[in-house]
């Protein structure tokens, strides 16, 4: 049934559409964007004559042009799904797919006598019932691995836990992608007056403590020890130049693969995390693809030697140079930045771990449809980081600099997507080889404009 929308191409910029979206059949850049604009209440201008093309190539520079051709082709914000059209949408839909079927059967049949090429493989089988499509999936799965127990409590069911990143007929409002990065809105002094007895007992924020601290620990790539025998893995001079000759598109595909390797850890951590389960599957999946990786920048603290500036990558340590062929020298630049400020901070394992746990659980990400729950569960963590930290040697200020950090990491993220986008411009074949966690984690076609307004 998908593949007989997906052959009508997007009715707003002509892109490959992913579904019917508020009324319209759209990619999924004409939803993203009509979602955004209605639930951000947008006022846009033109500053031309107010009839800008709009197509694939154009769409994102007239925002006041593309909004008004949504709406005249009728894309509405109450027609999220096929069940809530008027009867006159749904006809008209239908007929529209009949007709592409029809002239995709007829174009096959005149390819048998050599008359036109064929389009592609054969179409699925006729609808009969429109109304199915209410439950179609419009994109990307999360497929995440399940825990050893998990698994094992869940024999008959399959071994992967699916989130569907754009609901169906059955869950919640339409999740969106990476939003605009915020930093945490949280005064110190607030944790000390909430952590007064009574409010949360000293027994329970132990009890946070321990599960985020193991949830951290089993879901880290490489454990104390593993870190230890590659402490003297360096990169030789040879293998150094090898990275550095590589053309920009192969050193960018490697490290998309290594990212994406990385956020299914980050995946794994939250799903240990108490408290994080429960909350509504929509707001689960905003708040990873919105905090994964900020969490990885953390984490990767772990893997950075501040002693000669170097970072575990492929296996063996190496420096800044490492990754000149990206030529986003500002970018891992700042990432370094980053790495030797955290490192200066002198991070136990456990500081990491509730430090992480708190950036990922934060209630400023837009479109949350419970954000009361996910800051209850943030100030829960915040407590125990609170707690821990006055375990170490020197506690003072210590909290306070590590919310300093914050800013380095919205810009960070803010970094990665811009010169992702730029990649994406110049390299599109290399960019559609990405992994499909990474493509979809990183969809700067959804994400790009918000974080511009953040």
């Amino acid at each position: 049934m998908r593949a007989q929308i997906e052959v009508i191409p997007c009715k707003i910029c002509g892109d490959k559409s992913s579904g019917i979206h508020y009324g319209v059949i759209t990619c999924e850049g004409c939803k993203g964007f009509f979602r955004r604009s209605q639930q951000n209440n947008a006022s846009y201008s033109c500053s031309r004559q107010r009839n800008c093309p709009i197509d694939r190539t154009s769409r994102n520079r007239c925002q006041h042009c593309r909004l008004q051709k949504c709406l005249a082709l009728g894309m509405s914000r109450d027609a999220v799904k096929f069940g809530r059209m008027s009867k006159k949408q749904r006809d008209s839909l239908y007929a529209e797919v009949q007709r592409h079927q029809q002239n995709q059967e007829a174009g096959q049949s005149l390819n048998g006598s050599g008359l036109i090429p064929r389009d592609g493989p054969n179409m699925a089988s006729s609808l009969s019932d429109l109304d199915h499509l209410s439950g179609l999936p419009d994109g990307l799965l999360f497929d995440m691995p399940l825990s050893p127990e998990e698994t094992e409590a869940n024999t008959t069911t399959s071994t992967y836990y699916a989130l569907d990143l754009l609901g169906s007929a059955q869950s919640s409002p339409e999740p969106t992608c990476l939003e605009a990065l915020y930093e945490m809105g949280l005064d110190p002094g607030v944790l000390v007056h909430s952590g007064t007895p009574g409010i949360l007992p000293e027994g329970d924020i132990e009890r946070v403590a321990q599960n985020v601290i193991r949830s951290h620990r089993e879901t880290c790539q490489y454990t104390t020890e593993e870190l230890k025998r590659l402490a003297w893995a360096q990169h030789t001079q040879e293998e150094l130049c090898n990275l550095q000759a590589k053309p920009c598109e192969v050193l960018w595909q490697q490290c998309s693969l290594q990212i994406s390797h990385a956020i299914q850890f980050v995946v794994e951590f939250a799903k240990r995390i108490c408290g994080f389960m429960d909350l509504d599957q929509n707001d689960q999946i905003i708040l990873l693809k919105a905090g994964c990786l900020e969490v990885l920048l953390i984490r990767m603290v772990r893997v950075f030697n501040p002693l000669n500036n170097t970072v575990l990558f492929d296996g063996k340590f190496g420096g800044i140079q490492m990754f000149k062929a990206l030529a986003c020298d500002d970018l891992i630049g700042a990432i370094f930045e980053l790495e030797r400020g955290l490192c200066r901070l002198q991070l136990s394992d456990e500081e990491i771990a509730l430090f992480t746990a708190a950036v990922l659980l934060s209630p400023d990400r837009p479109w949350l449809l419970e954000a009361k729950k996910v800051q209850n569960l943030q100030d829960q963590i915040f407590l125990a980081l609170q707690h821990e930290i006055q375990k170490q040697p020197s506690p003072e200020d210590r909290l306070s600099k590590l919310i300093s950090k914050l800013p380095l990491l919205k810009t960070i993220c803010r970094l990665h997507l811009d010169k992702l986008e730029c990649f994406r411009l110049l390299h599109p074949e290399t960019a559609r080889l990405f992994p499909p966690l990474y493509k979809e984690v990183f969809n700067t076609e959804l994400q790009y404009s918000n974080l511009r307004e953040s």
